[in-house]
């Protein structure tokens, strides 16, 4: 992203990919500046029995859209600012559920060099969301580090991201976090994911 980039009206979430250092002086650049909801590469019907079609109506219909335009109306600060671009993240990286799902490509031998397998991998993703107190996120960056984050806040280095907060697997699971997270694997796009490597 370029200065005229910068000083414009309106930036994406591709914007925000490039700037892969994002630091207390580029968020201060960013702030009164328009964020765009990405638009759902998928119907919200096609990622059932996963996520349904209610939960993205509720979490991306209104909540998504509502950290968006808050966040344009200069209201609630960071915490808008940080939830609109982390969803921004996290909505774009699904696909309809398919069998085994397992990652392909530079993801695949970032996993494998970094745990003994896929279901390693996984395994220790479930452990990290699990001690989370409260609502968050847990990711992975480019270097496959598993890591956290309390609410909302803009982390560089994102590659996948998974939603930890309640709105995210109530309405389909119930209490039952950890089946939300073993789902949500079938729904994941390697392909997605790979790019932002």
């Amino acid at each position: 992203m370029n200065k005229n980039q910068i000083n414009s009206n309106m930036y994406t979430f591709k914007d925000y990919l490039s700037f892969q250092k994002v630091d207390k002086v580029l968020l201060e650049k960013v702030k009164g500046e328009k964020i765009v909801q990405e638009k759902l590469p998928y119907k919200r019907t096609e990622l059932a029995p996963v996520m349904s079609k209610n939960t993205l109506d509720y979490h991306y219909g209104k909540l998504h859209k509502a950290y968006v335009s808050n966040a344009n109306k200069g209201e609630g600060g960071d915490f808008q600012i940080a939830g609109a671009f982390l969803h921004n993240l996290f909505f774009p990286q699904f696909k309809a559920p398919s069998g085994t799902n397992n990652p392909t490509g530079g993801i695949k031998e970032l996993i494998e060099d970094n745990h003994a397998s896929f279901d390693d991998f996984k395994i220790a993703v479930a452990d990290k969301a699990m001690d989370i107190q409260g609502s968050g996120w847990v990711y992975i960056n480019k270097n496959c580090a598993i890591s956290t984050i309390a609410n909302h806040k803009i982390v560089n280095n994102i590659v996948l991201i998974i939603d930890w907060w309640e709105h995210a697997w109530a309405l389909d699971y119930l209490s039952d976090k950890e089946k939300y997270l073993n789902n949500i694997w079938k729904i994941i796009n390697w392909d997605v994911i790979n790019k932002r490597i």
